[in-house]
């Protein structure tokens, strides 16, 4: 059988609309005589009522919840839910469907509840149901432990378990479904000249996804480029080819310009306390960016919800206080081989001749990033995308 697997997010699936739309994709690719594994996330989004955060807030997801196992039952509740109200929407239109949590589809995770990793695919269920069934609906974003714990595999769940299923199945492709029609060479909220990328490395669709775009999860990007197996992001209420995602990209140096916002950051004078620092936070979970050591302290970035909290951590050190800039936003240039030439230096021209302040900077071959104030994120981004040309198709070739 030639399988094919789609993914569907839970806004493809927040109406019925945009249901029929899902059902419409489905339908076209088994009357091409493809076997599909649908993996869907929860129904719409907040205050949808069984979207993950709607489900949260029923146990005031606000603040930790008590007990992580039991967490994990709850929030795996959404993708069950709508595994079944598609697969039902199938059959009423002649589809042979069947609907299968992650764990019935074989998925084995660790036992890290609300962010375990995936260990293992058994796929011996999911070939017999698709011996039987057209289509197998897949609860995204969950497995169970190998002592039958269900478990979710963290935000961007879905993107991974179609990913981890298309490797598993040897798919002919995996299809990634959004409210977009593929990459962008820039958020286009943002910048209205915004380019949509015919094709994209998996370096870069993962370097962009890392910098801030929201089109796919880097944990998708990754388990795909391991064995080759082309990704395609695609919009669900248009028939347009997309991005597709494989190991050829467009033949230029500059893919495009991500950005993160609502970001503080942070400088501590002495080197001393980096290392007692950096635990403490990813011991609460926060997130640290930009890192990086000067000649007087160390910098860094993280989410500026987070703020107060990194204070009070710091100051339980007993560290000198830390200068902190609130409302920051990160820029980033993705790309390749991007330290052979001057476009480092152009971007700091460029900015500076706007007089748009660099914070910090960072580079490497493939993403050059800058922190700046978070007021002028919207002009910095427009004059990245404008100096480096993106608006202008330069896809004639693909790089091997």
């Amino acid at each position: 059988m030639t399988v094919l697997v789609q993914k569907f997010g839970g806004t493809s699936l927040q109406s019925q609309e945009s249901i029929s739309k899902v059902v419409s994709h489905v339908k076209n690719a088994v009357e091409r005589q493809y076997k599909l594994v649908v993996v869907v996330s929860a129904l719409g989004r907040r205050p949808d009522p069984y979207a993950t955060d709607t489900l949260l807030s029923l146990v005031d997801g606000s603040v930790p919840f008590q007990n992580e196992r039991e967490m994990d039952l709850l929030m795996s509740c959404g993708e069950t839910i709508a595994s079944i109200v598609l697969s039902n929407e199938l059959q009423k239109n002649h589809i042979n469907s069947t609907a299968l949590t992650g764990g019935q589809a074989g998925i084995t995770t660790t036992a890290e509840f609300t962010q375990a990793q995936i260990k293992s695919v058994d796929t011996t269920r999911l070939e017999k149901e698709l011996n039987n069934f057209d289509v197998v609906v897949v609860a995204g974003f969950q497995g169970q432990t190998t002592s039958g714990e269900i478990t979710t595999i963290g935000r961007g769940g879905s993107d991974t378990t179609a990913a981890a299923l298309g490797v598993a199945l040897n798919a002919e492709k995996i299809e990634i479904f959004t409210d977009v029609n593929g990459i962008m060479t820039a958020d286009p909220r943002l910048v209205k000249s915004a380019r949509q990328l015919k094709r994209a490395t998996y370096s870069d669709s993962c370097n962009l996804a890392n910098q801030g775009a929201k089109v796919i999860h880097p944990s998708a990007v990754e388990i795909s480029r391991e064995a080759s197996v082309p990704l395609h992001v695609r919009s669900t209420y248009e028939t347009k080819n997309g991005t597709l995602i494989t190991d050829f990209g467009p033949d230029q140096s500059i893919t495009g310009i991500a950005h993160m916002s609502a970001l503080t950051h942070f400088k501590i004078e002495k080197k001393e306390h980096r290392d007692q620092i950096f635990k403490k936070l990813s011991d609460t979970g926060i997130q640290v960016d930009f890192s990086a050591i000067s000649s007087t302290g160390f910098l860094f970035t993280i989410p500026k919800a987070n703020t107060q909290t990194a204070i009070g951590l710091i100051k339980d050190l007993d560290c000198k206080p830390p200068q902190v800039i609130e409302n920051c936003a990160k820029v980033s240039v993705v790309g390749n081989d991007l330290l052979s030439g001057p476009i480092a230096s152009k971007i700091a021209d460029e900015l500076n001749e706007k007089d748009i302040q660099i914070l910090q900077s960072a580079d490497s071959h493939t993403t050059i990033g800058v922190l700046i104030h978070e007021m002028d994120l919207v002009k910095a981004v427009n004059l990245l995308h404008d100096t480096f040309q993106l608006s202008q198709p330069l896809e004639s070739g693909v790089t091997k």
